[in-house]
């Protein structure tokens, strides 16, 4: 039987720096529940096919399932625990998710969030067609697609300071 290896990973997570050690074989999904207790990181599939673990590193969303926690190291990551304001408000697209009843069970719900984050933060209009591409990387078995399409468009024309479609 091999002994565990370890490495000092050194990272900023929802914009506090942060050290820790960490087994070679760990994944971002498991440091950040284990070590940081981050709980919005859901373990689904834990083989990248769901996206109830995606987080955004860098400022471009992964599965962090399948993203070694070692490979974290000098990143910056950011988990819906990031999205809340200072006195504990939702976000735009978190109130939008809400609003749209886009949220069920709330198990994939994180995941979905940051991967909106990530389209919204570009800045670009997309078609409805292109953000159900965007998002097919998530699997939701309560809420069908709809309601989540319908609360990224409406927080997309929010933000782009546009009405609807």
């Amino acid at each position: 039987m091999s002994e565990k290896q370890y490495k000092l990973v050194k990272c900023t997570i929802n914009g506090e720096y942060r050290e820790t050690m960490v087994d070679v074989r760990a994944s971002l999904t498991d440091m950040l529940r284990n070590d940081y207790r981050l709980t919005s990181v859901k373990k689904g599939c834990e083989v990248g096919e769901c996206g109830a673990c995606n987080v955004i590193i860098d400022g471009e969303c992964f599965n962090s399932c399948i993203y070694l926690a070692v490979w974290a190291d000098g990143k910056n990551i950011r988990t819906l625990e990031s999205l809340l304001g200072p006195n504990g408000e939702l976000s735009d697209i978190q109130q939008a998710f809400i609003d749209e009843t886009a949220v069920q069970c709330g198990f994939c719900t994180p995941g979905v969030i940051m991967s909106a984050v990530e389209i919204l933060e570009s800045g670009k209009e997309y078609t409805r067609e292109e953000l159900r591409k965007l998002l097919s990387g998530h699997l939701c078995r309560c809420t069908g697609y709809e309601n989540i399409l319908n609360a990224v468009q409406k927080t997309m024309y929010k933000r782009l300071g546009k009405t609807e479609n």
